[in-house]
């Protein structure tokens, strides 16, 4: 029976996780129209909490982490979708509850998967990965809903992150002045290289104000952490501005009034990347692939093997990853 390479996860008899890579068989992937040879991957917050027995995130173990995969097609029930050609799945349930791509294969709806768009190589497409198309997503609804940079600068909180940085490095392409928001003072060195016109210290706008409304400074906001901080940017919008809400690693919770909404005409867009519609990622990769496209990309990128993923996940965990982190698993496809 062929076997392959996979990093799985898994609870012991006392109720703790363990994680490691392991040989997998084939008929251990779940049911699917499309199978694909993994060739690149990438670590997310996600990723770490399904490797770390996070319930909300994955139901069942032993399992396999992996919200993002680049490949090629080694079978397939579908005619859209040929023997050999280069795709790319994100979300979606993949990593979730569905074996995902920190593994040599997967398989998966056809629904998923996404054509790779002329421009993007299997590398670079998990370089951007979730991450790169959540932060193309807002800035997308910021755009959708009248925002310019002539509007005045836009926020991004948690910029170091993988949603933040390439968010940062997105929206100065889209000519925006850009204020990167961030509890490590060593990062500005990388803030200022991947994009960032000025930085913002975090622990001044982490205590809540019992304002209703606060200076208004900033014309958008691209927010990855929520809590108070988020609840100070958004008292803080000129008149229709807008924030885009895709995170909550500080909380969930936004305790404020209505005054900022009906006096000052601010717009609140969530964005949820795990069930965007096919047509919507089809236009962001190819907008990646473009006019939004980052060179540069590689250069904040850190790229790891599957036995290297463990460390990773701690390091992510203790909130000290910066830029992204790329899997290798197949890099020779």
């Amino acid at each position: 029976m062929h076997t392959f390479r996979a990093f799985v996860a898994r609870e012991d008899s006392a109720g703790q996780m363990n994680y490691g890579v392991e040989e997998k068989n084939w008929g251990d992937l779940p049911e699917g129209e499309v199978t694909i040879r993994v060739a690149y991957s990438s670590l997310n917050y996600k990723d770490a909490l399904s490797a770390t027995g996070n319930r909300g995130v994955t139901r069942l173990y032993p399992h396999t982490p992996g919200i993002d995969a680049s490949g090629r097609v080694v079978a397939s029930t579908k005619a859209e979708f040929a023997v050999g050609d280069p795709v790319i799945v994100t979300s979606y349930d993949l990593g979730m509850n569905t074996s995902g791509g920190f593994a040599e294969y997967i398989r998966v709806p056809a629904a998923w998967v996404i054509p790779l768009p002329q421009g993007l190589t299997l590398r670079s497409a998990m370089e951007f990965g979730t991450a790169g198309l959540t932060a193309a997503m807002c800035l997308d609804r910021l755009v959708q809903v009248g925002v310019s940079p002539a509007d005045g600068p836009l926020v991004v909180t948690g910029a170091t992150g993988g949603v933040g940085s390439i968010a940062v490095a997105l929206a100065k392409k889209a000519g925006f002045q850009v204020i990167a928001l961030t509890g490590k003072e060593s990062a500005s060195a990388f803030l200022y290289n991947v994009g960032a016109d000025l930085i913002w210290k975090r622990s001044d706008w982490a205590s809540p104000s019992t304002k209703p409304l606060l200076k208004p400074e900033i014309g958008a906001v691209i927010d990855t952490v929520g809590g108070d901080i988020v609840v100070n940017l958004l008292k803080s919008l000129r008149p229709n501005g807008a924030a885009a809400l895709c995170g909550l690693v500080s909380s969930p919770q936004l305790n404020m009034t209505v005054f900022p909404f009906i006096l000052r005409g601010i717009a609140v867009l969530g964005v949820d990347s795990a069930e965007a519609t096919v047509s919507w990622r089809l236009k962001l990769w190819k907008k990646l692939a473009s006019d939004w496209s980052l060179p540069q990309l590689a250069s904040w990128c850190r790229y790891v093997g599957l036995d290297e993923v463990e460390n990773e996940i701690q390091t992510i965990l203790a909130g000290q990853q910066q830029g992204r982190v790329v899997i290798e698993v197949n890099p020779t496809l």
